[in-house]
């Protein structure tokens, strides 16, 4: 690829080198030299091991489990970049974690997603390039471009594809768990003109995080179901979702979500579950213990990769966002 005026350098955090690389595969580019290691006390330590001076640098890193780690090494890393004399610093964080804490809930509850924006300027982000935040809102929070990327147009296609005899027989329906993801699910049924239904639910605020659904909106009987979320986290959400459609008729139930956080009994819950396939993209590494043969995972380090060099080539990158 021809790179326009300043030199391209990406580096890799340790939460999900494999991104990287598959990010760099893409641009036919090496992944730029660094090294990440621990002090006897635990804390961390970096060293970028080439020249980055006058260089737009990206620093590809999802602050998944274990978040605390994860971040306090992207920040130790963008400082140290900024001190090399870095041009531009870019934070390409395919899953942006503490995203659900975007507002108050309750009295005395921090508001920690405006909290990591805060510290990622702090540290020397010049630009943030992210999937599908978990409230749009967010964006809002830097004082910096944000470049929000959508796995839903990838998503959208594999099933389309997987589901084409459904969808020509007008027998497929795209279900929301939740009413704060219609637009989502609305965006991912466009493409397949397909009908959309929501799962209505009440959530109690406790530790557990438990949910309790409370009726469909929609006409599913009879259908096979799509449920479209940003992120399956303890799954508790998705598996009551699914198991409420099918005691309303619905014949099967597949899944998809971006980030595929699968926490606490996630793993467990979807194995026992009805859901038929769950599609995720590859934000977060999935390690050998949380595979199933129902999960799927695409790549959305493609999108990344053609955001990074419109970008860097002063494109606009709007086109990517649909």
């Amino acid at each position: 690829m021809i790179l326009k005026d300043r030199e391209l350098k990406i580096f890799a955090g340790q939460s999900h080198p494999q991104f990287a690389e598959r990010v760099c595969e893409s641009l036919h580019i090496p992944l730029a030299a660094s090294k990440i290691y621990r002090f006897s006390d635990g804390e961390i330590g970096i060293s970028i091991e080439e020249s980055v001076r006058g260089a737009d640098v990206y620093v590809i890193q999802s602050t998944c489990y274990p978040a605390n780690e994860n971040l306090m090494e992207l920040l130790i890393f963008l400082d140290a970049l900024r001190r090399a004399s870095a041009y531009q610093i870019n934070v390409v964080i395919p899953y942006f974690g503490y995203a659900r804490q975007d507002r108050k809930t309750r009295a005395r509850e921090p508001i920690t997603a405006k909290l990591i924006a805060n510290l990622l300027e702090k540290a020397g982000a010049d630009r943030v390039v992210s999937a599908d935040l978990h409230a749009g809102q967010i964006q809002g929070f830097f004082d910096i471009p944000v470049d929000h990327l959508t796995a839903i147009p990838l998503l959208a296609s594999y099933f389309q594809e997987k589901l084409k005899d459904e969808i020509e027989a007008g027998n497929l329906v795209v279900v929301s768990p939740d009413i704060g993801g219609v637009v989502r699910a609305r965006k991912f049924a466009e493409p397949m003109h397909t009908e959309l239904a929501i799962v209505d639910k009440r959530r109690s605020y406790d530790i557990t995080n438990h949910c309790e659904v409370m009726e469909i909106i929609g006409r599913v009987r009879g259908k096979t179901a799509i449920l479209v979320d940003d992120m399956v986290d303890t799954a508790g959400t998705l598996v009551k979702a699914a198991e409420a459609l099918l005691e309303r008729g619905v014949k099967k139930v597949y899944a998809a979500a971006t980030h595929a956080v699968l926490s606490g009994p996630a793993i467990e819950m979807l194995k026992n579950s009805p859901i038929e396939e769950l599609a995720f993209t590859d934000t977060i590494p999935l390690p050998k213990e949380k595979t199933l043969d129902k999960i799927t995972v695409l790549s959305i380090a493609p999108l990344f990769a053609e955001a990074i060099n419109r970008i860097h080539s002063n494109d606009s990158v709007s086109i990517l966002f649909r």
